[in-house]
């Protein structure tokens, strides 16, 4: 089974972006425990964010006849966030 994970706007910040919040796993951190929770069942993952709507629209169809399941992770086109320093 073949599925591409989409992530919006942002999600590049995590474990910066207000990190009391949303806490220190980045992105990538997270990536790495869909894989493996993928692979532990015979799945593929085609993992992709971007802050550019067009990209991610893009992508999505370019996945038509690829991908069994899409996934969109699009919290972030509820509100944007910039971390403080």
């Amino acid at each position: 089974m073949n599925i591409l994970v989409i992530n919006g706007p942002t999600l590049n910040m995590l474990g910066m972006r207000e990190p009391d919040i949303y806490g220190h796993e980045t992105l990538g951190d997270i990536e790495i425990q869909c894989r493996q929770l993928a692979t532990g069942h015979d799945m593929e993952l085609d993992w992709f964010q971007s802050n550019l709507e067009g990209e991610l629209i893009e992508k999505i169809q370019l996945a038509v006849g690829k991908a069994d399941w899409i996934i969109i992770n699009a919290v972030s086109y509820r509100h944007l966030t910039l971390p403080t320093t």
